[in-house]
């Protein structure tokens, strides 16, 4: 069944904004995939210290 990650910058988003994601992100998948497969649809946050990414060459997350 498909696993989808969403990486984010930790302390950005809340813990209510992390399940909004997460189901959303869900019903996505399952549009796709058909209700049937629902239970086997994986969602994973993996967040990331400010610093350790970066876009073009700038690091993301830092004040």
């Amino acid at each position: 069944m498909p696993i989808t990650t969403i990486k984010i910058v930790r302390g950005v988003f809340t813990e209510e904004q992390k399940s909004a994601m997460i189901q959303e992100v869900t019903e996505a998948m399952v549009k796709v995939t058909g209700e049937e497969k629902r239970d086997g649809n994986w969602v994973l946050i993996e967040e990331t210290n400010p610093g350790e990414w970066a876009i073009g060459g700038k690091p993301v997350g830092l004040p």
